[in-house]
């Protein structure tokens, strides 16, 4: 009965052994899974916070990405705002530059209008001058047949006078030559004084011919200096247009 009893004991305690055994084999079984599925879970976790890490990497340059297009955006944008400005000042400036042009031109062609006037009153001062130097001669030459003629005159008082002496002597035949003598005497005596009256005129011919030479030569000489003026500036004018 013992012997039984033991032997049921030690079948119990097998039995128990081996319940034991297999529960701590499979609470080490289970151990071995949970550390595995952590280690597991720990790779996966890290791996989704890399990949989580990636995408936000990946967002934040695609983020900066989009922040330097809309900068750069932005920034053409200006720039083609400037460059309409540009355009549009340069064409203002280019209408303001034809609009001086025109106004230089239109100057230009009033100077050379002005030039050929001035070139025109040059050569009229010139023909002037020319006709001054011949009349100061015709009157220079003019003088010297009034001395001539006023030379002539007295002679011929002195004839007349010569003839009315000569016919007081000669008395009663010698009346009619001392009348005519004395007609001679008095038409000298006229042509003497038309003489000097010629000469004063000739006189104040002079002055006035003088000083309507000395005139056109000034005048001629401001011409001339005004031309060269003009001239000067026309040619600035045409080299200010090229």
């Amino acid at each position: 009965m013992e012997a039984v009893q033991w032997l049921l004991a030690g079948a119990l305690a097998g039995v128990i052994g081996m319940g034991v055994v297999g529960f701590v084999a499979h609470r080490w079984r289970m151990a071995q899974a949970t550390a595995h599925w952590r280690a597991l879970t720990k790779t996966h976790d890290d791996a989704l916070a890399q990949a989580l890490e990636r995408e936000r990497l990946a967002i934040r340059d695609k983020d900066e990405s989009a922040q330097s297009q809309d900068a750069a955006v932005a920034a053409l944008q200006a720039s083609l705002a400037q460059a309409g400005q540009d355009l549009q000042a340069a064409r203002k400036s280019e209408a303001s530059v034809l609009e001086a042009k025109t106004m230089w031109q239109s100057e230009a062609q009033r100077i050379a209008g002005e030039a050929a006037r001035l070139r025109g009153l040059a050569a009229t001062f010139e023909r002037w001058h020319e006709q001054m130097i011949s009349l100061m001669t015709q009157n220079q030459d003019m003088h010297a047949k009034n001395q001539e003629l006023s030379s002539i005159v007295r002679h011929v008082l002195i004839v007349s006078l010569n003839a009315s002496i000569e016919a007081a002597r000669a008395g009663a035949a010698g009346r009619g030559f001392g009348i005519v003598a004395s007609e001679v005497r008095a038409l000298a005596t006229r042509s003497e004084a038309l003489s000097k009256s010629y000469r004063d005129s000739l006189h104040r011919n002079d002055v006035t011919t003088t000083a309507t030479f000395q005139d056109i030569q000034a005048g001629g000489k401001m011409i001339a200096a005004s031309l060269s003026s003009v001239e000067a500036l026309a040619q600035q004018l045409h080299s200010r247009l090229h």
